[in-house]
């Protein structure tokens, strides 16, 4: 794994230790962020499920400002804390461990709001419509927002969902990425 493209182009980046956990591979990565290209321009991320943080790790390279990373287990933080430590985005990244429910009425009590999120649970518990839902009512999306869902391509995930827009839906093998844009 490595960083795409922007200010820290190259730069490996550790996986999490273990088969617990699936990250996005090179070539998903580099398709995701060709197809939400025109939508991204120096927003705050969510990287919510972060795993080893390579989607918000390359979200900070290509221009994001600031970048929120969350992740239920221990090891994952650590891989976090080593990757944003390896690619120097220290001030730019704020990393908590937390379960994702949990983690969203925090973020909302401490009014956080995000142009872009990156929602990639582990594919046995696909929760994606809740999480986003979730999202909208805890008012954690800017008007613009896109929320970017990677997930099993056996999980059914509505195409028209109240207060969002599929802007695009990719296959590549067994993952899904599916693409919305909120409250447009």
């Amino acid at each position: 794994m490595r960083v795409i493209a922007g200010s820290r182009k190259g730069h490996s980046l550790k996986a999490v230790p273990g088969k617990n956990t699936r990250p996005t591979t090179d070539k998903i990565k580099e398709a995701l962020f060709s197809i939400i290209g025109p939508y991204f321009d120096g927003e705050r991320v969510l990287d919510l499920f972060a795993g080893s943080g390579g989607l918000g790790i390359e979200a900070l390279s290509r221009g994001a400002k600031s970048a929120v990373f969350i992740d239920q287990a221990g090891a994952a933080i650590k891989t976090v804390n080593e990757n944003i430590r390896a690619t120097h985005f220290e001030t730019e990244a704020q990393i908590f461990r937390n379960e994702a429910k949990k983690a969203l009425k925090l973020l909302h009590k401490n009014e956080h709001q995000f142009d872009l999120v990156f929602l990639d649970p582990p594919y046995k518990k696909q929760q994606i419509e809740q999480l986003m839902t979730e999202l909208a009512e805890l008012e954690l999306l800017s008007s613009g927002a896109v929320v970017v869902c990677e997930h099993d391509k056996e999980a059914e995930i509505a195409s028209d969902m109240s207060g969002y827009k599929q802007i695009k839906q990719a296959v590549y093998g067994i993952t899904v990425l599916s693409i919305y844009q909120y409250g447009v």
